[in-house]
């Protein structure tokens, strides 16, 4: 779910202190597509689905960048009706949740 190496790797780059700014600026604009996609809104699906993938990737949140990439996809093919939007936002919350209780330990 959470690629650990990744998120001691993106620590070492941007260094210890850097780092919970990272993650806190991380949450907060992810925070305002979740929140944008928990309202039913799909007018910019593909978009955000894209901002979501990189920004998951980033920090190594793997399994949701993986579903963001697919729904991604799967709106770029005309397909943004058939995207699990609510599996996606699932992801994110777990991931957050493993992420944040994990992180001190593992990062």
């Amino acid at each position: 779910m959470i690629d650990w190496a990744r998120v001691r790797e993106l620590k070492d780059e941007v260094g210890a202190d850097a780092f919970d700014e990272v993650v806190e600026l991380f949450l907060e604009e992810v925070e305002e597509v979740i929140v944008r996609l928990q309202g039913g809104d799909r007018s910019q699906l593909e978009q955000d689905l894209h901002f979501l993938k990189g920004s998951a990737l980033n920090l190594g949140f793997q399994h949701f960048s993986d579903l963001c990439m697919d729904g991604e996809r799967l709106s770029s093919e005309g397909q943004a009706a058939t995207v699990d939007v609510a599996q996606i936002l699932q992801s994110y919350a777990t991931s957050k949740t493993v992420f944040l209780s994990e992180m001190a330990e593992k990062a």
